[in-house]
């Protein structure tokens, strides 16, 4: 059977307690540097950052450009294919390498659908453009497998995104990408982020206590980044405007814990470091389900955010359980170190210039949908059969097989072969070694050899040396032509010496069917009458929806943002409350969106009362208001609701809720708000 929404039980094996700054597998790659790493002052924009639109005449392209230019952005025109003359006054070219030699760019913004953005993101390397912002989700992610493969090659252009809000310089007003201009304040804060909602509730929360922004970086909450924490924060070491680094972390990957490893270095070598403040969502996240962005979830090998939060803590880095605590952490730090918080904010004695600089750092889509789908044991087996490959009826005992997988090397950026000489519970990871290798050429020699040497089968008879091998080479082949993410096979021998397959879990990249319109074979033997009705009609409106299976749980929510969804709903668990639901309602939300969210929690005869958290971005907080009346006149809505509303137009959304005459209770504390959530469930 295939479901969309649950992972293969390999993806969710929790790990052995280990101490947080050991690795979950050792590495054949020693992370040398790469053409690459020159590309990373290429993050620092400014005032004078020459910035051009890929996409430029599209409908969202053209009225996120009018806002970037009344900010300050310095944009000096852009490109849509086929076309040429002038848009909003500026330059309108038909390429890009036509507009990269005309208006000498230092940034482009990619506003160019998912579909497109791959081809568009080689076009802007190709014309070594310095600095490329991708924002679009649901990119397919073997298209950008492929880009980061070029990417390595090179030291021209550097990549932010994709899915990302993008990057922002409020000290130098310069903004790529679609954050929420209200929210920013110049100051000396730089932000690295997995989740854009995520970031504007941090951004949000310093503001308001005056202390303000040098540089944010959007890293997207896709599996692969095209930059990381660890070198956001190379750049943050160096830049003189950055005295405070904020991370803002979510469940799947390693980036928190490389950027744990790289911090323990950098306060051993730095006198006087920078202080670095933490945060990591999705402590509370359902095992085995993608938590809304792409990249949100746990993944063959690594750790849940629990294991990244101690490995910050171990590294020295303070964490907090909610962006608006960041203020508080800060402050504590800063008074420790007698030195006076307000200084964070921009003196007006400097500001950012030209955004390229050649020396090097020293220092080591439209809709929300869930991604992924999955076939489990029966169809990847007969997968492999119909390719060649032996594979068993039944299945022997655990000890007698060994463990063979491929997945994605986020932290490598590249595919990574994943063996262990064992599958027995609690040891498969911890015997584990993982063989990242070229996606464009697949393993070497070198590379297979390793991997039989690591499950023990360097010395097996011939046969079984070249079943396994077989087997690993049609993997690879999988991997790569049907646009896996995960296939993990359990393998043993046989009587006559050869290697049968026991189990096999391959996970899938929806984007690749619902974006790129590939992969239909795979994806026709999906079947939603296996998955959760609720569920699935969720998605067919846009939301993210996951019920939580607590029989207790009366509190459902409702928040726009993947990553703040996480967040939130870890944060009330902190203070005590029981969420009966994740819920996303994405960044676009309109009132019908809510609406429709409100009927999907409602149906859950747990719910008690309702907790709805939007930080407006590109959703309206007013928008949010007007679904929210529309959904208790419609729905007949009888149990209290919880609002708190922050972002643009947030007074208007706080006015029309006070004023609305209904059972609705506002507030703007996150605190406040999470205590009332409990008092009225009782």
């Amino acid at each position: 059977m295939l479901s969309r929404t649950t992972l293969p039980r390999q993806l969710v094996c929790r790990l052995p307690h280990r101490s947080p700054s050991n690795r979950p597998l050792s590495s054949t790659s020693n992370r040398h540097a790469s053409p690459y790493d020159q590309t990373i002052p290429n993050l620092k924009i400014g005032k004078t950052t020459r910035v051009i639109y890929q996409g430029f005449t599209g409908r969202v392209s053209t009225t996120n450009a009018q806002q970037s230019l009344e900010y300050g952005t310095n944009i000096v025109g852009g490109t849509t294919p086929g076309k040429e003359g002038e848009h909003l006054g500026l330059p309108l070219l038909p390429s890009v390498r036509k507009a990269a030699e005309q208006l000498k760019p230092d940034a482009t913004a990619v506003f160019v659908a998912a579909q497109h953005a791959a081809g568009a993101i080689e076009d802007a390397i190709e014309a070594e453009i310095p600095l490329i912002v991708s924002i679009a989700e649901f990119i397919p992610l073997h298209d950008i497998l492929r880009i980061s493969s070029i990417l390595k090659t090179q030291s021209k252009s550097r990549l932010v995104g994709a899915n990302s809000p993008g990057i922002i310089a409020p000290l130098g007003t310069c903004r790529i990408g679609f954050q929420p201009l209200t929210c920013y304040l110049p100051g000396h804060v730089g932000i690295i982020a997995k989740s854009g909602t995520l970031s504007y509730e941090t951004v949000g929360a310093l503001t308001r206590a005056g202390i303000g922004q040098s540089l944010c970086i959007g890293m997207g909450g896709d599996i692969v980044a095209g930059t990381n924490m660890v070198e956001a924060l190379q750049l943050f070491e160096n830049d003189d405007d950055t005295h405070v680094i904020l991370l803002a972390g979510e469940v799947g990957g390693r980036a928190e814990q490389d950027a744990a490893e790289w911090i323990k270095d950098y306060w051993k070598r730095v006198s006087n470091p920078k202080p670095v403040v933490a945060a990591v969502g999705g402590v509370h996240a359902v095992p085995g389900r993608i938590m809304g962005h792409a990249g949100a979830f746990v993944n063959l090998g690594e750790d849940p955010s629990e294991v990244k939060i101690k490995a910050l803590e171990s590294a020295g880095v303070i964490t907090v359980d909610h962006p608006t605590k960041f203020v508080d952490a800060i402050q504590r730090v800063y008074k420790q170190a007698g030195k006076d918080v307000s200084t964070l904010k921009w003196n007006g004695q400097s500001r950012r210039s030209y955004h390229t600089s050649s020396r090097r750092i020293r220092g080591p889509s439209n809709m929300i949908q869930k991604r992924g789908l999955h076939i489990e044991n029966g169809q990847a087996k007969k997968l492999l059969s119909d390719k060649g490959i032996p594979v068993s009826e039944t299945e022997k005992k655990e000890a007698d097989q060994r463990f063979l997988a491929i997945t994605v090397d986020r932290s490598e950026r590249r595919p990574a072969i994943i063996a262990s000489p064992t599958t027995a519970s609690g040891k498969v990871f911890a015997r584990a070694k993982s063989f990242p290798y070229d996606y464009n050429n697949g393993p070497d020699q070198a590379t297979v050899k390793a991997v039989l040497e690591q499950l023990h089968m360097d010395a097996a008879p011939p046969a079984a040396m070249a079943t396994t091998g077989k087997l690993l080479q049609t993997l690879v082949q999988i991997f790569k032509e049907k646009e896996a993410y995960a296939l993990s096979t359990h393998i043993s021998g046989t009587q006559d010496g050869s290697v049968v397959v026991e189990k096999a879990s391959f996970s899938f990249d929806d984007s690749a069917f619902k974006s790129g319109k590939r992969q239909g074979d795979i994806f026709a033997l999906r079947d939603k009458s296996k998955e959760d009705a609720d569920e699935v009609e969720a998605e067919q409106d846009g939301i993210v929806y996951v019920k939580l299976a607590d029989p207790t749980a009366n509190i459902g929510t409702l928040i726009n943002g993947a990553g703040l969804a996480m967040n939130a709903n870890d944060a009330l668990v902190a203070y005590g409350a029981k969420p009966t639901n994740f819920l996303d309602t994405g960044g676009k939300a309109t009132s019908a969106t809510v609406e429709k969210a409100f009927e999907l929690i409602l149906r859950d005869q747990r719910v008690k009362v309702i907790f709805v958290n939007i930080f407006g971005g590109l959703t309206l907080c007013d928008m949010i208001a007007d679904g929210i009346m529309l959904a208790f006149k419609n729905l007949n809505m009888k149990i209290p609701v919880v609002v708190r509303l922050r972002g643009t137009n947030e007074e208007k959304g706080q006015k029309m809720i006070s004023e609305s005459g209904l059972p609705l209770h506002a507030f703007d504390s996150f605190e406040d708000a999470a205590k009332k959530c409990i008092e009225l469930a009782g």
